[in-house]
């Protein structure tokens, strides 16, 4: 094997692979990128037997072949070397030898008919969509995935289109995120259960383009394609939450307000309730709402802090307390100037929901206030 392409022509693919190896295994192969050539086309993968991922460019190849090499090393040297051209090999002694200008570092390869192939995957339902629009959908779900490793259902979110719209849905307990986006070609109705480790990684290698991906949906694996990358992963299994039922229909008290401001208000707040990690939920931030504003304060051993902000406000006055990191992921992630914020009792979920963007949901539970 021998291939020569540009620095940040390999960077990119080894960037889009990285996370595709494994991390602790007892098979060293694991450990590796497989790289193949295929006429002028260089294929990197990495598959750590939950997700795998190929990554395509286009080089300039002198001699086939292909060969897998340890992929914190392989990494780390090309990110070290100059922004120039880069001479890939396999020498008489099944050494890779990668030479740059002056540079020249020689790696021990391991057998590449030991790397395990990628599943085969017999697509049974697909949907195609913009990269961009599936970027959002999982930045405003993503962060509600739970990490608790005992339900293992919610440590991903679920994919489901029903009547040509897709939503994307995570909970894990204590809040719910949902994201919906039109579908433009007709696609059967399926769902899915997706792990949130391979939606990062779907994210950080999608662009922010118009060109679409192609996520193929087969009985126990998901595929996403794109032009030059390809993922495969396997789903989760179990039951996933009834979440239409979950969502309040109606409302006893709703606030209008500038989303900015309450974001600010509440990561100056949080300042107090999270000085200690293990507090927060002792100490949850309480939010009380009058007509025309509403007052947000923590108290604790550390300290204490009360703000007021101007808002519309319609229903019933209410005083209800809420973890201030849940509440600030929801704020991050809507992109419009105002929020509606929708409450039932005190011991009830509360909605937030831009006011722009009425395919974007978020329900969070509150936390009982110390009387």
């Amino acid at each position: 094997m021998n291939f020569i392409c540009e620095k940040e022509t390999i960077i990119k693919a080894i960037n889009s692979v990285i996370n595709g190896v494994a991390s602790k295994t007892t098979m060293p192969i694991l450990e590796g990128i497989l790289i193949q050539t295929n006429d002028n086309e260089i294929k990197l993968t990495s598959y750590d037997l939950e997700i795998g991922i190929e990554y395509i460019i286009n080089a300039t190849v002198k001699e086939q072949g292909n060969t897998v090499v340890n992929a914190t090393m392989f990494s780390e040297i090309i990110r070290k070397l100059p922004n120039k051209e880069i001479q890939i090999s396999v020498n008489d002694n099944n050494l890779l030898e990668i030479s740059c200008e002056g540079s020249l570092y020689k790696l021990a390869t391991m057998n590449p008919d030991e790397f395990p192939e990628l599943p085969r995957i017999s697509v049974e339902n697909s949907v195609e969509i913009e990269q961009t629009a599936l970027k959002n959908m999982i930045r405003k779900t993503i962060f509600a995935v739970s990490t608790e490793e005992n339900r293992p259902i919610f440590t991903g979110c679920l994919f489901e289109i029903v009547d040509n719209k897709l939503n994307v849905v995570a909970v894990d307990g204590y809040r719910l995120a949902i994201k919906s986006s039109n579908i433009n070609e007709k696609t059967n109705n399926f769902s899915s259960v997706i792990p949130g480790k391979t939606l990062n990684e779907v994210n950080k290698i999608m662009s922010d383009s118009f060109d679409t991906v192609k996520i193929g949906i087969a009985k126990n694996q998901a595929l996403f394609e794109m032009e030059n990358c390809k993922i495969v992963t396997r789903l989760l299994d179990g039951e996933f939450l009834k979440y239409a039922n979950a969502i309040p229909s109606s409302w006893e008290t709703r606030v209008k307000v500038n989303k900015n401001e309450i974001q600010n208000c509440f990561e100056r707040i949080s300042l107090i309730s999270s000085s200690s990690i293990e507090k927060e939920k002792k100490y949850p931030v309480k939010i009380d709402i009058e007509i025309g504003k509403i007052t947000i304060s923590c108290a604790n051993q550390m300290g204490d802090a009360k703000e007021e902000i101007v808002a519309e406000t319609e229903g019933k006055e209410l005083e209800i307390g809420f973890n201030p990191r849940f509440f600030l992921d929801a704020l991050k992630a809507i992109d419009d100037e105002e929020v509606y914020i929708e409450f039932g009792t005190n011991r009830s979920p509360a909605i937030i929901k831009s006011v722009e963007d009425g395919d974007y949901t978020y329900m969070i539970l509150p936390i009982k206030m110390k009387e």
